[in-house]
């Protein structure tokens, strides 16, 4: 009787105590492993760049390991929906751009995924600029001349671009339609790949971001034609802006964030958006990626969330606009 009244007591005090300790596993600091960041594109881009930056960063805050994954294809596409079908555990972050999250959905009939719905936003990185570049030995030194020569030879001129659906596609079929000209579109798996075809000859221009275009200018290796921002790059300034080349109100920008599959734990994402704003504050880190042509603008998940609601809303009217459809 002892036995038992003693086994009741022990069993009583784990029934007791099993939530305390699945509390206390639960309240284990986060990361407790290696967290993985996705770039929705190749090596060598922009936009890997700053996540390889991001990635030493939160490495060395929280001494685990964080891994940057290169996922291209798809226009991005492909790497974004991995996120997607990752475990909502916040163990895989997202890189999620002006082509994964506003241009692709807005061009599609059928969206593979709902940009608002399907993602917990935790902040914006950066903006920038798109540059429309030439190879050096087209002979049209100016964005004029450009226009004239693509007028003058309908469908004979191509571009390159980080894929279809993605900010440098549109970009360029939106500046096309303005212009009134008719290029010949060669997608690729990232701006890295095309850029160097472009370098090569095998591509007449592109409209890639500062953050890649600016070196390879300044090196004489591709010819700056515009700036498609508002006002002269200090990185570029001796390369006008489309608006002072003739055409009046024409910005477009690239931009940058960290997402994760929707789900993930409130707290979690607390701590993604208040680490990752810190490190993006500091001095050293803000003037690496700004020193690229970036602009860096981190903020609150809720600020994020309605920025990309904007720029969707923006480039359905582009789309629109410019009757652009993708199959």
């Amino acid at each position: 009787m002892k036995t038992l009244t003693r086994r009741c007591c022990l069993f009583s005090v784990f029934i007791c105590v099993q939530p305390w300790l699945m509390n206390v596993a639960l309240a284990q600091p986060y990361p407790t492993k290696p967290v993985r960041i996705i770039v929705p594109f190749a090596p060598g881009g922009g936009l890997d760049t700053i996540a390889r930056l991001l990635s030493q960063r939160l490495t060395d805050s929280w001494g685990q390991a964080v891994i940057v994954e290169n996922r291209p294809g798809a226009g991005g596409q492909i790497g974004i929906e991995s996120v997607l079908k990752a475990p909502a555990d916040g163990y895989t972050l997202g890189i999620g751009t002006i082509s994964t999250l506003a241009i692709a959905p807005a061009t599609q009939l059928k969206p593979r995924y709902d940009p608002i719905r399907d993602f917990a936003h935790v902040t914006l990185i950066s903006t920038v600029p798109y540059v429309m570049v030439a190879h050096p030995a087209l002979p049209a030194p100016t964005l004029a001349q450009f226009v004239r020569l693509a007028r003058a030879r309908p469908g004979e001129l191509s571009y390159g671009s980080a894929g279809h659906a993605t900010g440098t596609h549109l970009t360029a079929e939106y500046f096309s339609s303005v212009a009134g000209i008719k290029m010949i579109h060669v997608p690729y798996k990232g701006d890295a790949p095309a850029l160097i075809d472009l370098m090569a000859g095998q591509i007449t221009t592109g409209f890639f971001t500062m953050i890649i275009s600016a070196t390879h200018i300044r090196g004489g290796k591709l010819r700056g034609l515009a700036v498609m921002s508002r006002e002269r790059s200090r990185e570029l300034p001796n390369v006008p802006t489309a608006i002072e080349s003739g055409y009046a109100g024409f910005s477009a920008e690239s931009w940058q964030g960290i997402s994760l599959r929707a789900g993930v734990a409130p707290d979690i994402s607390r701590k993604l958006n208040t680490d990752l704003v810190r490190i993006l504050n500091t001095p050293q880190v803000r003037n690496s990626i700004e020193a690229q042509g970036n602009s860096v603008n981190p903020g609150t998940p809720q600020d994020f969330e309605r920025f990309i609601t904007d720029e969707i809303a923006k480039w359905k009217k582009v789309i629109a606009d410019a009757g652009i459809r993708i199959e």
